[in-house]
C-alpha cells in the first residue's frame, strides 16, 4: 500500500493514505469474484493443469494475464513439473530449465535456482532415478506426529513402544 502511495503521489496525487484506502476498497464489494489470496494463487499455480476445474482455470489464466512476472512464473512452474518425472534426459533440461529461469525477473526463483545449484548432482539423480525416500520421511512424519502429542509426559519407552506397535 505504501509503495502504491508513493508511485501515484510520484505522479501527482494529492489525497491522503486514507483515502486511497477506502477508494481500493470500494469496489471490492460489488466484486463478482472473491478476493484471491497469494496462498490460493500459489495453489493454483501448482496444481496439476488437468487436475484443475474449469472455474479454478479461467481464474488462473486471469491472474496470469493480469502480470507478466505471474506469466513467467506459470510456464517456469510447468516446465520444471515436467521434469519431476524420472528420465535420463532430465539433467540437461534441468541445466537448460535454470539458464532460463535465471533470465527471468523473480529473485524467489533465482534463490530456488542457486539452491539446486548447490547440490546439483543430488538433484539430478532425484529427477533421473526412479527411487524416492518417501517412505522414509513418511515414518518421519508419523514419529513426530506421536512425538507432539505425547508433549513431554512420558517417558522414551513409552514413545518406542507407541512407534513400534502403533
Amino acid at each position: 500500500m505504501t509503495q502504491l502511495l508513493r508511485e501515484i503521489r510520484e505522479l501527482g496525487y494529492p489525497g491522503s493514505a486514507n483515502l486511497l484506502t477506502r477508494y481500493l476498497n470500494q469496489g471490492r464489494a460489488e466484486d463478482k469474484q472473491q478476493h484471491l489470496s497469494p496462498r490460493r494463487a500459489a495453489r493454483l499455480l501448482l496444481t496439476k493443469p488437468d487436475n484443475l476445474t474449469d472455474h479454478q482455470r479461467e481464474r488462473l489464466n486471469q491472474i496470469t494475464s493480469a502480470c507478466p512476472e505471474t506469466t513467467a512464473l506459470r510456464s517456469l512452474v510447468g516446465a520444471f513439473a515436467a521434469l519431476l518425472k524420472p528420465d535420463h534426459t532430465n539433467p540437461g533440461k534441468l541445466q537448460q530449465w535454470m539458464h532460463s529461469a535465471r533470465n527471468v525477473d523473480l529473485p524467489h526463483v533465482h534463490s530456488f535456482v542457486r539452491g539446486l545449484n548447490q547440490d546439483f548432482d543430488a538433484v539430478s539423480a532425484a529427477l533421473t532415478l526412479p527411487h524416492h525416500n518417501g517412505r522414509t520421511e513418511g515414518v518421519n512424519t508419523r514419529t513426530k506426529m506421536i512425538k507432539r502429542q505425547m508433549c513431554g509426559r512420558a517417558s522414551f519407552s513409552l514413545l518406542r513402544h507407541r512407534i513400534l506397535l502403533g
